[in-house]
């Protein structure tokens, strides 16, 4: 669809695409040329009310419904993903500056998902516990929770989309999709996806809203007496006011927040490895990804030629026009994004980092930097830049990596690289984070691996089995067999 042509995204209720009840819409700009890319529905109480009551009478027949079905339906809906996925990427190019080989990237990881959600529907296993009671027959059983919401960040909108809703729906529940301001018509395909696969009315639905109605529609969501799950994934400053709602109404959270995830360089590391990850997971989708490497801990001894690897990496990258196929690194989301980037390095720069490489932005974009030399006392060093930047900094042997990298409130994504893996993995094990990878890159993710992180990353997992805790409830269920002697 060409943005000179917008076609309003709406909302679906209850398998209805319509418009908002008060016929409100808003816009998307192309953060890189300035041009409409997307008109959307702005949902208010009244609609975020209608889809939870809608998910609510859909869930007696859905939560019935054999695995065998929710299993067709899901493979269908990745399919679907496959088969829409240029569309998908070009949506994505237009609504978030991202290259295209970024957005073809989240349709194939975000159709795995559901591939991997469709493996599932026959997980829900439970387990006879012996009973002291004799004739009792006791069993630990799930069951699907109820109505679960989703809210979905615009960095990666098809995989954590995708990622919101899957898992649920295999397991029973139905949901409400809560689309980002960013990105309202990337994240309505995979909404579109999951109801063009078959999904009865009610079992997916799906909001747009428009920015500063963000926090009536999200608490609506929230403390609707229907709700019984809420999952989101962005930055740590808005989970804390979710988690708060949330805990406000007793509704349980899974929540995948900020990072500052460090990549800690041994003096024994294969460099060109160490670079080659360091460089994928700092500039990828211009380092706006939650796992995204902001901090490079490195071994004094090997600092110095490490740094210039990388610099050499970082400026090898081209910069420009996410719509020319040979673009690698695309515009920052927003403004706002930007003149943060250039406020953290002109704050390093005055503290005395070295800029090895980029520096200065290019228009909306910000071209991958190196800054060596990076210490406490620079704002790059603790705050989440979100942005192509490469802080390396310089430590003295083991004891003080591991310091180094536990220095932040943050603990999604680490790694660590070592030629003496035994050594590495007993690093690995000290790092506090959720993920930890061994020679590769902080930036990877699996649709069957358990994802989340701790500290201020927030808590839970997705993926694979570890989702199965987090949207089914765990019951207790009793059979007496024989007769029973009660003492009254």
């Amino acid at each position: 669809m060409a943005t000179t042509d917008l076609v309003e995204q709406q909302l679906l209720i209850n398998g209805e695409w319509r418009a908002a009840g008060s016929g409100d819409t808003f816009s998307r700009i192309n953060p890189y040329t300035g041009a409409p890319a997307t008109t959307a529905s702005a949902a208010g109480r009244q609609d975020a009310h209608a889809a939870v009551d809608a998910a609510h009478d859909a869930f007696a027949l859905w939560s019935q419904t054999g695995p065998g079905e929710r299993r067709a339906i899901l493979s269908r809906a990745s399919e679907l993903i496959t088969e829409r996925q240029n569309e998908i990427a070009q949506t994505m190019i237009e609504e978030t500056g991202a290259t295209f080989g970024w957005g073809m990237f989240n349709c194939m990881l975000a159709a795995g998902m559901l591939r991997e959600a469709a493996a599932q529907t026959y997980g829900m296993l439970g387990e006879v516990i012996p009973s002291d009671v004799p004739g009792k027959l006791a069993m630990a059983v799930r069951a699907p929770a109820g109505v679960v919401v989703g809210i979905a960040p615009w960095n990666a909108p098809v995989i954590l989309s995708a990622r919101a809703v899957a898992m649920p729906l295999a397991f029973g529940n139905t949901v409400v999709l809560k689309a980002s301001e960013l990105c309202p018509r990337t994240h309505g395909h995979v909404a579109a996806a999951i109801a063009d696969a078959g999904a009865p009315a009610g079992v997916i639905n799906f909001l747009t809203n428009q920015p500063q109605d963000a926090a009536d529609v999200v608490e609506e969501l929230i403390a609707h007496p229907n709700t019984r799950r809420v999952n989101f994934t962005g930055s740590t400053r808005v989970g804390r006011i979710i988690a708060e709602l949330a805990g406000r109404h007793l509704k349980r959270t899974l929540l995948e927040l900020g990072g500052k995830a460090p990549l800690i360089v041994l003096a024994d590391a294969n460099l060109e490895r160490a670079a080659a990850a360091t460089s994928f997971g700092a500039f990828f989708h211009q380092g706006q990804i939650c796992m995204s490497t902001e901090r490079v801990v490195v071994d004094r001894s090997v600092a110095e030629p490490f740094a210039q690897l990388l610099a050499a990496r970082a400026g090898a990258l081209r910069v420009g026009d996410p719509r020319d196929a040979e673009t690698q690194i695309g515009p920052l989301i927003n403004n706002a994004a930007l003149e943060r980037v250039i406020e953290l390095v002109e704050d390093a720069r005055q503290h005395g980092a070295r800029v090895l490489a980029g520096g200065a932005a290019d228009g909306p974009c910000y071209p991958p930097t190196v800054l060596f030399d990076v210490g406490s006392e620079m704002r790059v060093y603790r705050e989440e830049s979100f942005g192509p930047l490469a802080s390396i900094i310089p430590v003295d042997g083991v004891e003080h990596a591991i310091e180094v990298a536990n220095d932040t409130e943050y603990g999604l994504s680490a790694a660590v690289f070592s030629e003496n893996v035994p050594q590495a993995l007993e690093v690995a094990q000290r790092v506090q984070s959720g993920i930890c990878h061994i020679n590769d890159s902080t930036v990877h993710d699996e649709p069957q691996m358990p994802f989340g992180g701790v500290k201020d990353s927030g808590w839970g997992r997705f993926g694979g089995r570890a989702a199965l805790e987090e949207f089914t409830e765990l019951r207790w269920v009793t059979i007496q067999e024989s007769e029973r002697h009660y003492p009254i």
